[in-house]
């Protein structure tokens, strides 16, 4: 796949993203899916500094794998395997039982490289976004899934996801809820 402009890929992403997840809503029943991996892809590049386009394209192609019918093959055809392998190590295993699958999805996110590593801590960061209007429950419940992720990543963080590793831990910081709340 050679293209002239690379940043030519991200716009195409973001299209192929906006396509692929037309018909879903976010949890709150009105959002339109497509705004998580675009602002995951706002987080990565906004909020972590990245401006590298094959970051940029997996965060917004990350759960295209695992929530639509798209394929790793759909993903090498028009992005390329460096997109599609980062897409593939982000995407659950939905036929597993839940632990089995969460346990397989974090050995692929600590086997991936460090543009793996980026794009789920700016999932992270973005699935914290709406924390303030999430009961009590569902904030423990996020803020666990979250700290999770960072407790396994924390031994082997890449050094150049480290900045947003940081960001991450600092926001998780700030959200925690006060014990007796």
């Amino acid at each position: 796949m050679e293209q002239v402009n690379p940043f030519a890929r991200v716009a195409e992403a973001v299209s192929f993203a906006a396509r692929a997840h037309r018909h879903q809503l976010r949890k709150d029943g009105h959002t339109p899916y497509a705004a998580h991996p675009f602002r995951v892809c706002l987080v990565v590049r906004h909020v972590f500094g990245i401006d590298d386009p094959v970051v940029l394209a997996a965060a917004l192609l990350h759960d295209t794998i695992e929530d639509t019918t798209t394929d790793y093959d759909d993903l090498v055809g028009r992005f390329g395997a460096e997109v599609a392998d980062c897409v593939a190590a982000l995407s659950k295993d939905t036929r597993l039982p839940e632990a089995e699958r969460e346990a397989a999805y974090l050995r692929q996110v600590l086997a991936g490289d460090w543009r793996v590593a980026v794009c789920k801590l700016a999932d992270g960061y973005d699935n914290l976004s709406d924390f303030r209007v999430l009961s009590p429950a569902g904030q423990a419940k996020q803020l666990g899934k979250v700290s999770e992720y960072l407790d396994a990543l924390r031994p082997a963080v890449p050094p150049e996801a480290r900045p947003a590793f940081g960001i991450v831990e600092a926001l998780v910081s700030s959200l925690r809820v006060p014990a007796g709340r």
